[in-house]
């Protein structure tokens, strides 16, 4: 098996061979029911005061129009992490995250500070103005930064580079700006209702414009900053500390700054709000869109360059390291597991690619001295999980590699050539026979031979 320089295994046991105790509050279901609990009661805590300033009907209104860009957003950002996906309980957590705990920390941070500064200064509109252009950026993107923090620390092998920390960073922010969303929107239909206002003059309108039309991406792109931060660092050696602690902060500055900026745009004059959404809210998402995008692409072609080394010991077919660095081939390989096997074989060969793509991971983290005690483990888990899945995986793939291939340039002969030429050196497809004895691979599950290499043994070393 071809693997990465050795690096130790995790003991899984003391010394003396007995496990070593667990804690009642170092036990998985008690971490998770009180994980759940917590955001449930912010979820009632939240959903209470929003409907308090907003009235039932307000907040129905609310809640109708904010969860228009919900789906779009999820949808991009699931996109992104198409390459390696990330569970699906890390996105819950994350917008359930922004949705509530964090939706409550702010809301209930920002009127204390704002009321605070008021009666301080005697100065309610300049309460206001410091309130969201200092008080709102910095409590809002420390809450959503909790977010990422947690599941840097808690899911550190789902958090490998910059894409999960894009994802998990958008997520979180796409809740809360839901959750801030119902409560303008809200607000917003009562001011209308006192004041007669109806159709695209109406406040509602404009807010709907404002906040979901013109700049959904707000949010996200102010915590997708942290996120690359955090993102970078788990890039970073285990031993490089000062790293993996500047980096986030650095980039929960910049998430900061940008907020502050954003927010006082108000401020500067009839045209602020415009010109910073022109001059400098579009170009930086189109800046951070083309980062995230390149990145992905970088993946892509990691996962092509690490594979191989799989395939020349036997674990792989020589097809599967293009076919799995190709998003187009993989997305071919479970349509054809799912036209000849059904659908739970596109699950599989899902699984089967997932699985890939982690190992590839893993070996450009071990290449690089950045892998941890657990790397052979990890490997030997995933290699596991392959074996399992080989028979369903490797022929649709290799379907894939054959579809997807960039054609091959053959050489003219060097003779004279007189009408058309076939195969290779002008010799017809039907002329090109097997020789005597030659070996016919056994049959695979989609009809045809298995695979495009004959069977493996998952104990040899050699191809």
């Amino acid at each position: 098996m071809a693997t990465s320089p050795p690096y130790p295994t995790r003991p899984s046991a003391p010394p003396g061979g007995r496990p070593r105790h667990a804690h009642w509050w170092q036990k998985r279901w008690v971490r998770y029911g009180a994980l759940i609990t917590l955001l449930a009661l912010s979820g009632l805590v939240i959903l209470a005061l929003v409907r308090r300033q907003t009235g039932t009907e307000g907040f129905l209104v609310g809640l109708g129009l904010a969860v228009l860009p919900v789906p779009l957003l999820i949808a991009a950002f699931r996109w992104l992490d198409r390459v390696e996906p990330g569970p699906w309980r890390n996105l819950l957590f994350a917008f359930a995250w922004g949705a509530c705990a964090a939706a409550l920390i702010a809301i209930v941070a920002n009127s204390f500070a704002t009321r605070w500064i008021a009666t301080s200064t005697a100065d309610p509109s300049g309460a206001d103005t410091l309130g969201a252009t200092v008080i709102a950026p910095i409590v809002e993107e420390s809450a959503k930064a909790a977010a990422v923090l947690l599941v840097f620390l808690f899911r550190r092998r789902d958090f490998t580079g910059i894409v999960d920390g894009v994802v998990i960073a958008g997520v979180t922010a796409t809740g809360f700006a839901f959750t801030e969303n119902i409560l303008y929107l809200g607000t917003a239909f009562g001011t209308d209702r006192m004041t007669g206002g109806q159709g695209i003059a109406s406040v509602t309108a404009a807010t709907f414009f404002v906040r979901v039309i013109m700049s959904p991406f707000a949010h996200p792109l102010f915590t997708v900053l942290t996120g690359i931060g955090f993102g970078v660092a788990a890039l970073s050696g285990e031993r490089q500390h000062l790293r993996r602690t500047l980096l986030p902060l650095a980039g929960l500055v910049l998430a900061m700054g940008m907020h502050a900026f954003w927010n006082g745009s108000s401020t500067f004059g009839e045209y602020g709000f415009f010109a910073v959404y022109g001059a400098f809210m579009v170009p930086a998402f189109g800046l951070l869109t083309w980062l995230v995008v390149s990145t992905r692409q970088r993946e892509l072609r990691t996962v092509r360059a690490e594979l191989p080394a799989y395939a020349a010991a036997g674990w792989l077919t020589p097809a599967e390291p293009y076919a799995l660095g190709s998003m187009r081939a993989r997305r071919l390989a479970r349509e054809y597991a799912r036209r000849h096997l059904g659908k739970q074989a596109a699950r599989t060969v899902a699984q089967y690619e997932a699985y890939a793509t982690s190992l590839a991971f893993l070996r450009h983290r071990g290449n690089r001295g950045r892998a941890g005690a657990d790397f052979v483990v990890r490997e030997q888990q995933l290699l596991h999980e392959l074996w399992r899945r080989r028979e369903t995986a490797q022929p649709a793939l290799d379907h894939a590699a054959r579809m997807t291939a960039p054609p091959v340039r053959v050489a003219a002969p060097p003779w004279p050539v007189h009408g058309p030429v076939y195969g290779v050196h002008g010799a017809p497809p039907h002329a090109v026979r097997p020789a005597q004895g030659h070996y016919a691979p056994p049959q695979g599950p989609y009809g045809g031979p298995y695979g495009s290499y004959g069977p493996y043994n998952p104990y040899r070393t050699q191809p």
